[in-house]
């Protein structure tokens, strides 16, 4: 009987496809809208009175702990944008501590100073990278490499910032007491006794007249670092007994020995470089008053042995 049945209409497999995904959007819609599912566990409560378990990662969450989850997330943010500020913070410090560019100037005077003091530290920073940040910078070991560099220099500290990666230095010159020209070079020397060659400030008083007749080419032994020295030490010394150096001279056939020219003395005193200034000076000293009080004019005076005072 199958032979005379209608025949049944065949439906397109187009048209089958397309049935078939819009039922399966239903469905997934369905899933989606529902939260009750089959063959699926339900966590959480959506009653504040009701505790679920891991109400935090459940499906239904009641007010409370949604209230909670806010406040982590803004606690989390808030920490975020709190260790963006330090970081920001620390940085802007870092840049604002950092040298990169230098500037000199002196305590004691208002004039320009030689750009060397520049080049100098520069050097000294480039030999120590982290001492760019000026909290680093071990100043002591920076005076130190700078004396070396520019005896003129007695001491330097880190002023602070002068602007955007500079920082400022402030340099302590020295103060010359004594002078000396040999071989077309002039040197100077401080009461500590330490010689340099550039001086900043008013020439000295005190000029060193070198009568030894040594040739050109030996006076750098005369003019050492020692023999400069002794001087130093010996002016300061003697101002300090209440006596004012003039002139400094050197006797002929020798370098160890010098003649001072005192203010109010009348006669020059002969001293040692091998003996202590400061012993020699209160000799001297001693000496002196000793003479006076017994109308004693001398053609000179020497204290160069110890505990002995030759005069003439």
């Amino acid at each position: 009987m199958a032979l005379f049945s209608k025949k049944q209409a065949s439906v397109p497999r187009r048209r089958q496809q397309q049935a078939n995904d819009a039922v399966k959007d239903t469905q997934a819609t369905s899933t989606a809208n529902y939260t009750f599912r089959r063959n699926r566990t339900i966590t959480g409560s959506a009653s504040s009175n009701v505790t679920g378990v891991s109400e935090a990662n459940a499906q239904l969450q009641s007010p409370r702990t949604q209230a909670h989850q806010l406040a982590r997330r803004r606690r989390h943010l808030g920490s975020l944008f709190l260790i963006v500020l330090l970081s920001a913070g620390a940085l802007a410090l870092l840049i604002s501590q950092f040298t990169a560019q230098v500037t000199v100037r002196a305590s004691d005077i208002t004039i320009q100073l030689d750009g060397v003091y520049e080049k100098v530290i520069q050097e000294y920073l480039s030999d120590h990278p982290v001492e760019r940040l000026r909290f680093m910078t071990d100043q002591a070991e920076l005076a130190k490499y700078v004396r070396s560099k520019t005896p003129e220099v007695s001491d330097i500290h880190v002023d602070g910032g002068a602007g955007f990666g500079k920082s400022a230095f402030t340099v302590t010159l020295r103060t010359p007491i004594a002078g000396w020209s040999v071989g077309g070079e002039q040197k100077y020397v401080d009461t500590h006794g330490v010689s340099f060659d550039r001086n900043y400030f008013k020439a000295p008083a005190v000029q060193i007249v070198d009568n030894s007749g040594i040739p050109a080419q030996a006076g750098q032994a005369v003019a050492s670092n020692r023999f400069l020295g002794f001087v130093g030490l010996v002016v300061g010394q003697a101002k300090q007994y209440g006596y004012t150096v003039t002139q400094v001279v050197i006797p002929e056939r020798t370098t160890r020995q010098i003649q001072l020219r005192l203010d109010g003395v009348g006669y020059p005193v002969t001293v040692s470089i091998d003996r202590g200034a400061g012993e020699q000076m209160e000799d001297m000293s001693r000496s002196i008053k000793w003479l006076k009080e017994h109308n004693v004019s001398p053609a000179y005076l020497d204290v160069r042995v110890e505990g002995k005072a030759i005069y003439k």
